[in-house]
């Protein structure tokens, strides 16, 4: 068993490896031995050419101020109105759930998504049009919905029996009892931020405040451009393509992979088996 679990582990972590050698290689050597374990070149040149000017750590602090903000803000947002959509005694949930499942159903459109940001909430050209319009998730919070709902209802009573009110109650009782599918919720919406460049493609034409992943895509459109009109081989020697793209991959994916061995002890059963016990 331990000689299995070790091998497939080595299947999962050698294609992190062939990316992350195959980084540090010249364009020349990648075009003529493809992708190797141990490169027979190494070179510093992507790297160098994505860091150059430093627009790489604009975009990069762009991204990591918009992915910090935004995954605090909804997941707050989204677990106070999951938590109102959950609970037996409001008035009006079964509306609120139904308003909110037809907006996840529907959407708004591109253009009236684009006039009420642009024109209405005077958003353009601000890292805040890259936050606000990712607040609330409606399948997120309908994920939690389904967690408050697994709840046993005794734990609110018996707060409010003790004179709790219903913001101590949310913060001091349910969230710690909720933090798996808090936190779940928090890496998607982390990956959500992290990965987006559609917004910033849309509201964004300063480039000084495009996110990693909109600098990565305008770059990666004009070096393949480039290659088009410049005839291909002569070209991408000049500026390593291929490795810019391993590059990429390595310099983007960090922030994520970094995020998974915080929230891993949290994607275990919750903590309410026995909580109204005794």
């Amino acid at each position: 068993m331990y000689a299995f679990i070790i091998l497939f582990s080595l299947v999962c972590v050698v294609p992190f490896w062939i990316v992350l050698a195959n980084s540090f290689t010249s364009e020349a050597n990648f075009l003529k031995y493809g992708y190797q374990l141990f490169p027979n070149e190494w070179s510093l040149d992507a790297y160098n050419y994505l860091l150059h000017g430093g627009q790489f750590l604009t975009s990069y602090s762009n991204s990591l101020l918009v992915t910090v903000i935004g995954t605090v803000l909804s997941v707050v947002i989204t677990a106070m109105f999951a938590y109102v959509l959950a609970h037996p005694k409001v008035k009006y949930r079964r509306i609120l759930a139904f308003l909110t499942y037809l907006a996840m159903v529907l959407g708004g459109g591109l253009v009236g998504f684009y006039i009420m940001v642009a024109n209405w909430l005077h958003l353009k050209d601000s890292l805040w049009v890259l936050i606000l319009p990712y607040l609330l998730n409606p399948f997120y919070a309908f994920i939690l919905v389904a967690f408050y709902k697994s709840l046993p209802y005794e734990i609110n009573e018996a707060a409010t029996i003790d004179g709790a009110g219903d913001m101590y109650l949310f913060y001091r009782i349910i969230v710690p009892i909720s933090t798996p599918v808090i936190a779940t919720v928090s890496l998607f919406y982390a990956i959500q931020y992290w990965n987006d460049w559609y917004l910033a493609l849309l509201f964004i034409d300063n480039y000084k405040l495009h996110p990693l992943q909109l600098m990565i895509r305008q770059l990666m459109s004009n070096l393949n451009v480039a290659s088009y009109v410049g005839g291909g081989a002569s070209y991408r020697v000049a500026a390593p393509t291929s490795a810019i793209q391993l590059a990429t991959v390595c310099l983007t994916i960090g922030p994520i992979v970094l995020l998974y061995p915080f929230l891993q002890k949290y994607f275990v059963k919750g903590i309410t088996i026995g909580a109204v016990k005794g």
